[in-house]
């Protein structure tokens, strides 16, 4: 094979690929090929000569005595040459010593070529998909948008994402969304699996927290140069989510920078997510604090956090007003459910004897007349 350096450089500009992973691809080619049309039990190996830019075959071959055993032996004899026959090659061969015999697979006539074609046609493609695998292995849980190509009977979308063809699952579509043909759609990437049988899969999501977090560095700048950190984020897709956000500049207001003037950031998110309700939480490391904060728009009394064996906060028990409760636990649960979710926490809510005045105080409960006193003053 003439110029196989060139040949190398031609197919990966093509491909988008770097020649010397083509000029690999191309070598297990060959030696493939070698096995087949020469022997499958042979020692093969390709090589590239600078100066003529060919690719050669070198067939490894052990020497042994002319009267080993191995000779005899039809399945593994063309793997062994005997000392007399080598020395034709090198008069200085010694026993033991491993000859390489050179091949030229044009000699071997149509079977060769067709077969070193078929080779090389499938060696470029398994490279081509591993690029796209590994790039796309790399980009789980970022952000990418396509178009609609095709919606099933599953109602699983198949969306076409630059060179390849990614689904989303029904099951990973928010509730009451629909798409057609043509859409134009945003989603994070889920998961990459490579399998023989059905090859690449690339699968997306809209329902994880992570597409959340997209949605917002893409919306927020601050987001995306760091100055504002998303520490955690829980969602209920469709419904309400929940993120914890850190300031790392002082002169920066985490909460503020990421709602936006009159909501305008926070609202272009939540209209990516249908309607999506979104809290916007200040993160600290104090654990009863976080809790707290959490657990808005509810106002908590006191916070106690329990530990397990390993010191690991395990459980939060959360005293407030009897009038709290409701708004602590939420629509069907979905307040508490996503404070636990963000916090890790199990949450325990315990009801005291006080309540919360109009300016959201909370007061001590009064028995008798002191207790109308109070409701009217």
């Amino acid at each position: 094979m003439e110029k196989i350096l060139d040949i190398a450089e031609a197919i990966g500009h093509e491909k988008g690929l770097q020649p010397e992973k083509v000029m690999e691809a191309l070598k297990v080619a060959f030696v493939q090929t070698a096995k087949r049309v020469i022997g499958h039990n042979l020692a093969f190996e390709a090589y590239v000569d600078e100066d003529t830019k060919n690719l050669k075959i070198v067939q490894t071959i052990t020497v042994v005595a002319d009267d080993d055993e191995k000779l005899e032996d039809e399945e593994i004899a063309p793997a062994y040459i005997s000392i007399t026959e080598a020395r034709e090659y090198d008069d200085q061969v010694e026993l033991g010593d491993q000859l390489q015999i050179d091949h030229d697979l044009e000699e071997y006539g149509r079977t060769a070529a067709s077969g070193l074609h078929r080779e090389i046609e499938y060696h470029i493609q398994r490279l081509v998909e591993d690029e796209i695998f590994n790039k796309y292995k790399s980009k789980i849980g970022t952000l990418v948008s396509g178009r609609v190509t095709r919606v099933d009977s599953k109602n699983n979308t198949y969306i076409e994402v630059d060179e390849i063809r990614a689904v989303l699952p029904m099951k990973s579509r928010i509730k009451g969304e629909i798409f057609e043909v043509g859409d134009h759609i945003k989603a994070v990437v889920r998961r990459v699996n490579m399998d023989k049988e059905n090859g690449m899969q690339i699968e997306l999501s809209r329902t994880s927290p992570k597409f959340l977090e997209a949605l917002l560095a893409l919306e927020v700048p601050e987001i995306a140069e760091g100055s504002v950190i998303i520490e955690k984020s829980a969602r209920i897709p469709g419904e309400r989510a929940k993120i914890a956000l850190l300031s790392t500049h002082p002169q920066v207001d985490a909460v503020g920078a990421t709602v936006g003037v009159k909501g305008v950031r926070i609202n272009a998110v939540s209209d990516e997510l249908i309607g999506e309700n979104i809290d916007c939480i200040e993160y600290t490391n104090i654990p009863e604090l976080f809790v707290s904060r959490t657990m808005s728009p509810a106002i908590i009394s006191h916070v106690e956090i329990v530990k397990n064996e390993e010191g690991e906060n395990e459980k939060a028990i959360i005293t407030l007003p009897a009038d709290q409760k409701s708004k602590a636990i939420g629509k069907s649960g979905i307040n508490i459910r996503l404070a636990s979710m963000l916090t890790g926490m199990q949450i325990e809510l315990v009801e005291n004897d006080s309540v919360t005045n109009e300016e959201g105080e909370i007061e001590e409960k009064k028995d008798g007349v002191d207790a109308l006193e109070a409701l009217f003053n």
